[in-house]
């Protein structure tokens, strides 16, 4: 038996127009159509559970290909398709691969009030103090960012076209993710505070709803002589905006009421209930640019690492490497493992945690 699917795609056409196209997509066989069903089911609830969601991570990672310099830009914006859509892969695997959730945040609540200067920075240091365990199951965003850069830094050495690629869009999402205030703590969606649903209204609906205007004018990249600091500065930062976060969702909800907190709206054929327009508006405006600075910071620091990965892999003439072609085998990987969350079966996915993993 085959089924035909009609479907409606958006092409972006600069920043804020899209070309709409219908495509047919012919499936041959039910099972197929199981889990393109199963698919499309989880990318509807997707941005509401993921780091910036896929529509701020693939941002995120635009954007910071014109912060590089002309020695590295002509390569990047070759291969810039392949950096937007791959900069998601990281979250379609956290459910489905072990070890992987954690990678994804840090609560540092969980160690104190003082947790930027009482976590050993180093993570040969954290472990002898909390154990390997411990560290994991709070998080580890802050160190697997340094392992991503060692693995990136010699994938330039290498001149390895394919891991340049795939390190290069996989770094970006979770520097991404550590800039952002709900990610670096244990009330990640607001359940201890009777605030349930902040996660993805911060970093999904508002962004969606207002990142167009944002000033995406960046400083040329950087080299950053010392990584480490670096992100746990952009750790420290980022949970240090998180009580303006809460206060204000929470005073906006006593002045505005429920009834006007909320709306429906149709996506996908379905009614949702969603954080109204109004509410969204007045918590964007009174964070004063906030979500703006964090995903700017974000793309800043996604630059400011390919970048130094570059210089500290030898400054590779990437031009070179243009002409080097990308296996069908390696696209084929990358697809399947964006493909990946699909076969999972989240009604027993264990939320410790946003980015919480299967057992």
């Amino acid at each position: 038996m085959t089924f035909i699917i009609i479907y409606k795609i958006a092409i972006p056409q600069g920043m804020r127009n899209v070309k709409e196209k219908y495509v047919a997509l012919e499936i041959k066989s039910f099972l197929a159509m199981q889990r393109i069903i199963v698919l499309c089911l989880f990318l509807m609830e997707a941005c509401s559970a993921f780091g910036w969601g896929f529509f701020g991570h693939r941002r995120i990672n635009r954007m910071a290909v014109f912060t590089l310099p002309p020695e590295m830009i002509t390569f990047y914006k070759h291969h810039i398709s392949f950096l937007v859509n791959n900069s998601v892969n990281p979250d379609q695997r956290r459910y489905a691969v072990k070890g992987e959730a954690e990678r994804h945040y840090i609560d540092l609540d969980i160690y104190g009030k003082d947790a930027y200067n009482i976590l050993p920075h180093r993570w040969t240091d954290a472990v002898k103090q909390y154990t390997e365990d411990t560290l994991k199951t709070y998080g580890i965003v802050p160190w697997h960012i340094e392992v991503m850069k060692v693995r990136l830094t010699n994938a330039f050495r290498r001149r390895d076209v394919e891991q340049i690629l795939k390190l290069s869009a996989e770094i970006g999402h979770y520097i991404g993710d550590c800039n952002v205030p709900l990610h670096t703590t244990h009330n990640y969606n607001g359940q201890y505070t009777n605030q349930y649903g902040i996660h993805g209204f911060w970093e999904s609906r508002c962004v969606e709803l207002f990142s167009d205007d944002y000033d995406y004018f960046m400083e040329r990249a950087h080299y950053i002589e010392n990584t480490q600091e670096y992100v746990w500065d952009a750790v420290k930062q980022a949970h240090t905006a998180l009580d303006s976060v809460f206060r204000i969702e929470r005073e906006l909800t006593l002045e505005m009421g429920e009834d006007k907190k909320w709306s429906f709206e149709a996506r996908f054929g379905r009614t949702i209930k969603t954080y109204s327009y109004e509410f969204a508006y007045r918590f964007h405006e009174r964070l004063n640019g906030q979500i703006e600075r964090q995903m700017r910071r974000a793309i800043q620091m996604v630059g400011d690492f390919w970048y130094t990965c570059w210089v500290d892999g030898g400054k590779p003439d990437l031009d070179l490497l243009l002409g080097t072609e990308i296996r069908k085998e390696f696209e084929e990987e990358n697809e399947k493992e964006r493909d990946m969350a699909a076969d999972v079966e989240l009604q027993k996915t264990v939320r410790k945690h946003p980015e919480s993993e299967v057992e």
